[in-house]
C-alpha cells in the first residue's frame, strides 16, 4: 500500500517563487526536491541569484535575511528555507 503526503503549500509556493523569480527556464517547480541545494549544486544558483531570492522573500513574506550566515541557512535547500520563514514569518502570511 502507497502512502501519500500532502504538499507542503509552503515549499510548493517556495518553488514556484524560485522559478518565476530566476526565471528559470526549462525547469519546472514541482522537479525542484525538498532536500536539493540551492547554491553552487543543486539548482547551481550565484550570488546575483541569492540576492534576488532574498529581496523577493522578504518582500513576500515580510522578513528580514540580515547577514551572509543567515543567507547560507536560509538558502540551504527548499525545506531549509521553509523552516527559515516559518520562523520568522507572520503567519497571515504564509500559504495554507
Amino acid at each position: 500500500m502507497k502512502i501519500f503526503r500532502m504538499a507542503d503549500p509552503l515549499t510548493t509556493r517556495l518553488k514556484h517563487i524560485i522559478v518565476d523569480t530566476l526565471r528559470l527556464e526549462g525547469v519546472k517547480p514541482e522537479e525542484i526536491k525538498d532536500d536539493e541545494p540551492l547554491i553552487g549544486t543543486g539548482l547551481a544558483l550565484d550570488s546575483i541569484d541569492a540576492l534576488e531570492l532574498v529581496v523577493k522573500l522578504e518582500k513576500e513574506f515580510g522578513i528580514k535575511i540580515g547577514s551572509s550566515e543567515e543567507s547560507k541557512q536560509a538558502l540551504s535547500s527548499v525545506a531549509g528555507l521553509a523552516a527559515f520563514i516559518r520562523q520568522r514569518a507572520d503567519a497571515s502570511k504564509l500559504p495554507v
